[in-house]
């Protein structure tokens, strides 16, 4: 097994000013810091600098809980950063909520359980108790909350208390069937990704599918977006399409939809649990 290296990483941006870089580098040079990635974009049009740099901190000069305060009197005050600090060692907790689909939830479940990802799952949300025997396979609670019009904002707040119970870093919306409101988004911005096949605005509705099958439609694709206000519109983490021709029923394209949302979600996962991903307004640079 190779040795995995105690590092930590800084996700930050600012007004693009001369200097960013050197003084980030010098901060971590002169605290006997290593460098071990590092990458920057600047936005032309915002003249804005995005930057993500992981570095080995088994010789950092600054304890653990001290280095964000040293960082920011130190370079992040100066340069009007934003920054989030992550260490790569610390084990992510994932809640999952899914309605009545499985086939996210199953990609997701596998990962999770082969060690593929350092990721906690500590529970699954649903609106409907059909996906509980898929929880209870894995060893996860389950907890159903059926949501109609009438009790959404109590329902949610039941949802909310459970999240607040187990605190996790983040939410995934495996194929979950319910639009959030305001109130429970605002609990956590930035913090909730969702899946949804890229035939939208063109194909709304229960069976998009059939909709872009009627069409003739030549490519089918999958989105992955954190979850803002605006429905389905919120920054784009990952995107991937799929050629079909005439020969494709509806039944292949719905099944070439379900690979592409499995694959699209969990690449999306992967990049949140990696720190990879810098959202500003209602774009992502991700590194």
């Amino acid at each position: 097994m190779s040795h995995q290296v105690d590092s930590a990483i800084l996700l930050i941006h600012c007004p693009n000013t001369k200097g960013v870089v050197a003084a980030v580098s010098k901060f971590i040079f002169d605290y006997k810091g290593n460098i071990l990635e590092m990458d920057q974009h600047v936005d032309p049009d915002e003249n804005h600098l995005f930057m993500r740099v992981r570095w080995d901190i088994s010789q950092f000069e600054i304890p653990r809980d001290e280095i964000v305060d040293v960082f920011s009197n130190k370079v992040g005050i100066h340069f009007g950063m934003k920054w989030r600090f992550h260490f790569k060692d610390a084990k992510l907790k994932m809640a999952l909520f899914v309605s009545k689909f499985s086939h996210c939830l199953y990609d997701i479940l596998q990962r999770y359980k082969s060690k593929e990802w350092n990721v906690e799952i500590p529970l699954i949300i649903s609106n409907h108790p059909n996906l509980e025997y898929i929880a209870n396979q894995f060893d996860i609670p389950y907890y159903v909350i059926p949501i109609t019009k009438e009790n959404k904002i109590e329902q949610e707040a039941k949802e909310l208390a459970l999240l607040d119970e187990h605190k996790p870093d983040f939410i995934v919306l495996a194929r979950y069937m319910q639009v959030l409101t305001e109130n429970f988004i605002n609990h956590y911005p930035s913090k909730i990704i969702n899946i949804h096949h890229s035939s939208l605005p063109a194909f709304p509705g229960a069976r998009p599918y059939h909709s872009a099958h009627r069409r003739g439609v030549k490519i089918i694709g999958a989105t992955s977006h954190y979850v803002t206000t605006d429905l389905d519109a919120g920054p784009i983490i990952a995107q991937d399409v799929e050629r079909v021709t005439h020969k494709d029923s509806v039944k292949d394209l719905i099944r070439k939809g379900k690979d592409l949302e499995k694959t699209v979600l969990s690449q999306a996962i992967w990049l949140q649990l990696q720190h990879k991903i810098l959202p500003y307004k209602n774009k992502t640079t991700v590194f």
